[in-house]
């Protein structure tokens, strides 16, 4: 049991930190004003966000969805010659 006691000083500060920080945060923020919260959120929702851009001539054709797995493109060719991907 002895051999604990090297734990007391960090339960006790944790302990203190913790009653401390709920004791201040009891107040809290108070109430909110529900009208400037929507004005504000409106205003927000307004706003252009960049990925909302109208797509441009280098963004016609959507992206592949990443998988985070490199697949290399098969060796094999259809009638036409063209390469397909087997994944």
């Amino acid at each position: 049991m002895e051999i604990l006691w090297w734990l007391a000083p960090p339960v006790v500060v944790t302990v203190v930190a913790m009653a401390w920080v709920s004791w201040l945060g009891r107040v809290g923020r108070g109430e909110v004003d529900r009208n400037v919260a929507v004005e504000r959120m409106a205003r927000a929702l307004r706003k252009d966000h960049p990925g909302q851009r109208a797509p441009g001539p280098a963004t016609t054709r959507p992206r592949d969805r990443s998988t985070g797995i490199a697949v290399r493109p098969s060796r094999n060719r259809d009638d036409a010659g063209d390469v397909r991907r087997s994944a």
